[in-house]
């Protein structure tokens, strides 16, 4: 039995529905612009298929709960744009990113993701992504998004754009900021789970690696973020977490 789409039920998106028993505008599906949605929730996708499908130039064309799925739908159905969460099941948006550009060029991205838009969306516009919109945002403004990465123009908040200035006048290679920053897009999602308090074997379970691997990755970040020991990486990593990325980055290194 079929339930219908219950918009109280997706707080996210919840509030830019006027009526669930919507019908689509009344065009042809030739004359609109393909959209893959590439999320591992269900009702995000489902959410977001409604806001698009109800735009005339746009349509969802396929959706995908995995990078593997996701290049698989790019050959069958060619869309003209990609929206890609970051967390993803058995990998993430950042390498699917890279792995899209290098096999469709072309085609924008637009990363759309519940990770604070400071952490991640400069390394997001690096992988290859034209946008970045936070989930708790995107009701809103994911249709303007949309339009925009398709008339190729880059989509990212106001904070992103000061930020990115900012750091382009500012930043020395030094500091603790920058030092975040140059962590591969592995090291840095080794350095997130640490914060979350995740052990070695819990991380190379998480991720698929060996335990030798993982702590191959905890001396690299002990390097890059110039601390001594595992529990000062540890204690960097936590706070950092806790607050959100940005402002524990620009901190500076635990006391030792």
């Amino acid at each position: 039995m079929s339930t219908a789409f219950n918009p109280a039920a997706f707080p996210t998106f919840g509030h830019a529905f006027i009526r669930p028993d919507f019908t689509l505008p009344p065009e042809t599906s030739a004359a609109r612009l393909k959209i893959l949605l590439v999320d591992d929730h269900p009702i995000t996708r489902q959410g977001l298929k409604v806001l698009i499908n109800l735009q005339a130039n746009l349509r969802v064309c396929a959706e995908a709960d995995s990078a593997e799925a996701a290049l698989a739908q790019i050959e069958e159905h060619k869309p003209d744009l990609a929206i890609v969460d970051i967390t993803l099941k058995a990998s993430n948006g950042i390498d699917l990113t890279k792995q899209l550009k290098a096999k469709v060029p072309q085609m924008p991205i637009l990363i759309v993701s519940m990770h604070d838009e400071g952490v991640y969306a400069e390394r997001a516009l690096r992988a290859g992504a034209m946008g970045y919109l936070m989930k708790q945002e995107a009701g809103e403004k994911v249709v303007e998004a949309i339009q925009r990465l398709l008339k190729g123009e880059l989509y990212v908040s106001a904070r992103i754009k000061e930020k990115m200035l900012h750091r382009a006048a500012q930043a020395k290679p030094d500091s603790p900021a920058f030092a975040i920053d140059s962590l591969s897009d592995r090291e840095m999602e080794v350095f997130q789970l640490i914060g979350n308090g995740y052990s070695t074997k819990q991380i190379a379970q998480k991720l698929n690696l060996s335990s030798k691997t993982i702590d191959s990755y905890r001396e690299h970040l002990k390097e890059k973020l110039h601390l001594e020991t595992g529990p000062e990486l540890v204690q960097y990593a936590i706070q950092w977490a806790r607050d959100g990325g940005a402002g524990s980055a620009a901190s500076g290194a635990v006391e030792r």
